[in-house]
């Protein structure tokens, strides 16, 4: 067993896992998991540039998982990051302000990295369960970017496309800085709109109606099967390796988008950094669904942030 640290920073959140690993066995066992919404990717879309409160925001929760990792002693960290430190102008200052915290170079990773993270960290323990038909489709749905990969055992084909619950929730629900509440039928059908056409991007490389299993991953999914579940917390374990029907994510869709942010928030298992970007989250899990005939969505709780640790070990 070796104990590694791996650090996931998104366009909306930066997460930690600290665990112990086994290769051989293919066990991962986790010691510590964190998560905190930055918004590092506030108004990157707009602006091309990481907002000054945004990167402050990050290196605070740095140096809160600085702490953590030198607690448990972790032997490595991998640092990645990924739509939001892409596209910015200015993402020198924060590969500088990571190293000066935890003493490494964060990995601007390519998309295509980046889904092959994602499918290893999704799919190492669905391997080999009889009801769950192969190939896989792993979308894991993040902040800027989504990330689409098929595959069995290994991955056949990856892609991914700028379109996020952030960058759609920024790009067509805001006025004046402020998000409309609730959306419209014309502003939803511009979001709807731009996730078709990454849609169809997607589908020249991507065989995506092959897929047998959907398995969908990151906050936006997570919520989504909490909301179904009814949970009166975020319950990962429940979570993990749930459910959630096609039928079910509509009526949550439609839900989320036509009520406001005071209701949105009143929902025990919504994360506050969530209850304005979830809308639009849970239209790009609908919208896929629906391109591939999906009836049902395999939740997983492990995703690149368990990917990167297995890159680590």
């Amino acid at each position: 067993m070796s104990r590694v640290a791996a650090i996931d920073c998104g366009t909306n959140s930066i997460r930690l896992l600290v665990a112990d690993a086994n290769p051989e066995t293919g066990e991962l066992v986790d010691l510590a998991r964190r998560m905190t919404i930055v918004r590092l990717g506030q108004g990157v879309d707009r602006t091309g540039r990481l907002a000054p409160e945004a990167l402050e925001r990050t290196f605070a929760a740095c140096r809160e998982y600085a702490q953590v990792i030198k607690e448990y002693g972790a032997e490595r960290l991998r640092f990645v990051a990924t739509s939001a430190s892409r596209d910015a102008e200015n993402r020198d200052e924060f590969v500088r302000g990571v190293v000066d915290i935890l003493g490494v170079e964060p990995e601007v990773i390519t998309g295509d990295q980046e889904a092959e993270f994602s499918f290893t960290g999704a799919t190492k323990e669905l391997t080999g369960r009889d009801h769950l038909d192969k190939p896989f489709l792993v979308v894991d749905i993040g902040g800027g970017s989504t990330e689409f990969v098929v595959g069995d055992d290994h991955v056949r084909a990856a892609r991914s496309v700028d379109v996020g619950c952030v960058r759609m929730t920024e790009r067509h629900l805001l006025r004046d800085g402020v998000v409309s509440d609730p959306s419209t039928e014309g502003q939803i059908a511009a979001i709807r709109a731009d996730i078709d056409a990454a849609l169809d991007l997607v589908e020249e490389t991507v065989p995506l109606r092959e897929a047998r299993t959907l398995v969908g991953l990151a906050g936006s999914v997570t919520t989504v099967s909490a909301i179904a579940q009814d949970l009166p917390e975020y319950d990962s374990a429940r979570i993990h390796h749930s459910r959630v029907s096609h039928d079910r994510v509509r009526e949550i869709t439609r839900a989320l988008l036509h009520s406001t942010h005071a209701e949105r928030a009143t929902i025990p298992s919504m994360h506050p950094g969530r209850v304005d970007v979830i809308g639009a989250g849970s239209l790009v899990l609908l919208a896929i669904m629906e391109r591939i005939g999906a009836e049902e969505v395999v939740v997983s709780e492990h995703d690149i942030l368990d990917g990167i640790a297995w890159s680590v070990a």
